[in-house]
């Protein structure tokens, strides 16, 4: 991680060589300001996000006990993208609100933070999970139709704005949105160590952690706030990033074969700081100012690793 982390702070349109590094981050002029204004919170902000999201996915999957959910579906990204889509498809309207550096980060939050409420409330009143799943899906569905609403009527502009921003960026982020999300994330990993001990009897199923005396309303409760307040947070942020969540978990039981979650969290999380550092690295293009799509790179780069190493461990188990 340390070597990630120093890469993508040297990698960019303007390389900085170990000179450059350290003259940067004691000195001033040119290397300081790239190194501190713009390198460093990207490379934090990939830290903080990808561990953030691998470890909702780990929460997810753990509630749902399917391996095929993400931190994604209970429609919290579906919701910030739709307040945002509001936002940005409003053409001039929307002008003086984006103008502030916070203001596609409040819209997207507060997308979340409704949808948040909502799936609190059905979590306290659902008895199983499916149906929490479901709704969160449908949730997820009616905000798209709606946003699918919102581009048909946009102006093509407006329309770039926001497919750009569906892409997903770490890069613009500074030190006060930093701190915010940091703070975000430590709430979420707080809530989810909490019930630890809860979340490994939920995975041999629920009716079996009853019987162990886990609350199982309160524990899904606390899963369901801490993925929340962590998918969010970064979703307002840094865009809705995707298969980091999906994938990374898959990763690390692969390479960890144990079911306990004070093993599994720490791993997760570190495994998705490296793959988003490895994926936004990937993103710059040598010697080029533009940089590629980050979610196109974390599909291109996580989906081939991910069926190999399943390949490769159904061949070992043969």
């Amino acid at each position: 991680m340390v070597i990630l982390f120093l890469l993508n702070v040297a990698v960019g349109s303007t390389p900085l060589s170990p000179s450059q590094l350290a003259e940067g981050l004691w000195g001033e002029g040119d290397a300081a300001l790239i190194l501190w204004q713009f390198r460093l919170p990207k490379a934090v902000t990939c830290v903080l996000a990808g561990c953030g999201l691998a470890v909702s996915g780990l929460l997810m999957q753990t509630l749902f006990r399917n391996p095929l959910v993400g931190p994604d579906v209970l429609g919290l990204s579906s919701g910030a993208g739709l307040t945002v889509a509001v936002i940005l498809l409003a053409g001039p309207a929307a002008g003086a609100f984006l103008g502030s550096a916070w203001g596609v980060a409040t819209a997207a939050s507060l997308g979340s933070a409704l949808v948040f409420l909502l799936m609190l409330a059905f979590a306290r009143r659902l008895s199983d999970p499916v149906s929490l799943l479901i709704i969160g899906l449908m949730t997820a569905a009616t905000a798209s139709s709606l946003v699918s609403v919102l581009q048909y009527m946009g102006e093509a502009d407006d329309l770039q704005a926001y497919v750009i921003w569906t892409m997903g960026t770490v890069g613009a982020t500074h030190w006060g949105e930093i701190a915010v999300l940091t703070a975000a994330l430590g709430a979420g990993l707080i809530m989810a160590a909490f019930q630890l001990k809860a979340v490994n009897a939920l995975v041999l199923g629920e009716r079996y952690a009853a019987t162990l005396g886990v609350p199982v309303r309160h524990t899904r409760f606390w899963m369901v706030a801490a993925t929340s307040v962590i998918i969010g947070s970064i979703t307002s942020f840094c865009g809705p990033i995707a298969f980091v969540g999906l994938a990374v978990p898959h990763l690390i039981r692969l390479l960890m074969p144990t079911a306990n979650h004070q093993y599994l969290i720490p791993a997760v999380a570190l495994g998705g700081a490296l793959l988003l550092l490895a994926c936004d690295l990937i993103c710059h293009l040598p010697g080029a100012t533009q940089l590629l799509p980050l979610n196109a790179i974390t599909s291109l780069v996580g989906a081939p690793v991910v069926v190999w190493m399943v390949l490769r461990s159904k061949v070992a188990r043969v």
